[in-house]
């Protein structure tokens, strides 16, 4: 098997897992997969919703803009639709629309005491989102039709930044409010933190040995140790004495698991 590129075993991975009989409603990714067309086309041919990220480098045309067909010479082949303007930057779409429009939306708390439900400060970053058709070669030669699908951008421009700092793109409905559109674009710092956790309180990394056998028992053991304390965490009410320390907490859970998994 020759290189096969991160993107396209994304996709390989939700075609296996919906070959188990398990539903993938949304696919969730960085900038390095949403900056690639072909992904995105991927995910709305197999029928998931995708919130992805992407970068300044990603050019659009505005949701209300339509392309007009020149007319034709009379020599050659006829000419095809095409947008009087150029496409755009992400970036530059938000930016014309104007800081106005961002509109604050409560997502996480931060780490400081404040009037929380968990006891710390609620964090309100500010986010605008747009009705926007990606362009791009790859998407001129897989769409039919003279418009490009259309999808949601959406831009975090901070109260205290001059400009929009992160983009992603969207597929979900148009009537889906921003506090939902937001929720699912959101979850980097709590995957590295559970990623983290993973490696470093749970030993996902301590392994020595030299058989798939053993990595494959290990890493199990692992994901199962780690849904434990997730649900143990859940459990908890918000507001409650934080648990024992990691390193004491996550040997009692790797014993108790493996006791019931053996």
């Amino acid at each position: 098997m020759g290189h096969v590129e991160k993107w396209q075993l994304a996709l390989d991975m939700i075609d296996e897992t919906r070959s188990w009989g398990v539903d993938v409603p949304l696919a969730v990714a960085d900038g390095g997969y949403g900056d690639t067309a072909a992904f995105r086309l991927g995910l709305e041919e197999r029928g998931p919703h995708y919130v992805v990220g992407g970068s300044t480098t990603l050019t659009a045309h505005p949701h209300d803009a339509t392309p007009h067909t020149p007319p034709h010479s009379g020599r050659g082949r006829r000419p095809r639709p095409a947008y009087p303007e150029a496409a755009k930057s992400v970036k530059e779409l938000v930016i014309a629309d104007g800081r106005q429009m961002a509109r604050p939306v409560q997502w996480r708390e931060g780490s400081r005491p404040g009037s929380g439900r968990s006891g710390f400060r609620r964090m309100y970053p500010r986010f605008v989102a747009l009705r926007i058709r990606p362009a791009g070669r790859e998407i001129r030669k897989a769409t039919r039709g003279p418009e490009p699908p259309a999808c949601r951008l959406l831009a975090e421009w901070p109260a205290t930044e001059p400009e929009p700092v992160q983009f992603r793109l969207s597929d979900l409905p148009d009537d889906t409010p921003l506090t939902t559109l937001v929720r699912p674009a959101k979850p980097r710092r709590r995957i590295e933190h559970d990623y983290r956790e993973m490696k470093q309180a749970l030993g996902l990394t301590h392994f020595e040995g030299r058989t798939f056998n053993g990595w494959h028992h290990h890493v199990t053991l692992v994901s199962a140790a780690h849904a434990f304390c997730t649900l143990q965490r859940l459990a908890r009410t918000p507001k409650e004495t934080a648990p024992a320390r990691p390193s004491t907490r996550s040997s009692a859970t790797l014993r108790l698991v493996s006791e019931r998994v053996s």
